[in-house]
């Protein structure tokens, strides 16, 4: 199960990852329901996310702010969340790839909705490696 959030300066590549997502036929989760003149701080929809994606190894999240960075931060400080931050497809099939990145975190005011939907691509469609990249993982909970 994917879950996404976001804060208020994430909203309109939030709502273009849900459309992606139902276009697809892909299942995913908003945890919180933004108005479009609302306030909302982006630790919260990080939490919100981290403790979904904490739930189960399969679980995955996305999470999007103004620049990505204040969701990644606050996503990583969850015990087995690797979120990683990504501004074009290579990094996020990297991410999936070497890291087995399981939150993906996007910034609305950095990239547009095309590099954002080829993030989509590159991250749904990538598995970890496994093998030499498990072991280096694993160090980061050491």
């Amino acid at each position: 199960m994917y879950y996404i959030a976001s804060d208020h300066a994430g909203l309109v590549v939030k709502n273009f990852i849900l459309e992606y997502f139902k276009l697809k036929g892909l299942e995913i989760k908003d945890l919180y329901k933004l108005e479009k003149d609302s306030k909302v701080d982006y630790p919260d929809m990080a939490f919100l996310v981290a403790k979904e994606v904490q739930k189960d190894k399969a679980n995955k999240g996305i999470l999007i702010c103004g620049s990505g960075i204040g969701v990644s931060i606050g996503a990583n400080r969850f015990k087995d969340i690797r979120a990683a931050l990504c501004t074009d497809s290579y990094m996020a099939k990297m991410a999936r790839m070497h890291n087995d990145a399981n939150v993906l975190c996007l910034g609305e005011r950095v990239s547009g909705l095309g590099v954002i939907e080829s993030i989509l691509e590159a991250f749904l469609n990538t598995d970890f490696e496994g093998g030499r990249h498990t072991l280096r993982v694993n160090k980061l909970y050491n």
